[in-house]
């Protein structure tokens, strides 16, 4: 079983920057793919961006390209978001979850973590 885990979330103005990160117990091919989904009151699930621990390969849900990267520290066993020029808009739990799968559906995750509270004032 794969024990995934999210930190770094907090408060920021529109216009900074946080880092989140993301623990995996293990990487196995269960957790091949490490995604990055969130959720916003009231709304659903969606999809932010993703990696492949094997080759560093990225993909990010198109509005948030530019603003938003992922990087991944195979040694630590440890995932990153970096989160630059934030908008109030992006206030949500952010989450990770680690699959098998290279995709943005949040079914193809088998272990998720618990969410960190992202939230950009104004």
């Amino acid at each position: 079983q794969v024990q995934v885990a999210e930190s770094g979330g907090g408060v920021v103005r529109a216009g900074g920057s946080l880092r989140l990160s993301c623990a995996a117990s293990e990487r196995t091919f269960s957790s091949s793919v490490m995604g990055w989904f969130r959720q916003a009151p009231g709304k659903e699930r969606e999809f932010v961006g993703r990696i492949r621990w094997s080759t560093g390969t990225t993909y990010f849900e198109e509005s948030l390209k530019g603003r938003f990267t992922i990087s991944g520290d195979n040694a630590k066993n440890t995932v990153y978001l970096q989160m630059n020029n934030l908008k109030p808009e992006d206030t949500a739990v952010y989450y990770c979850a680690a699959g098998p799968r290279y995709s943005s559906r949040p079914y193809e995750y088998s272990y998720w973590g618990q969410g960190t509270q992202v939230t950009v004032s104004s």
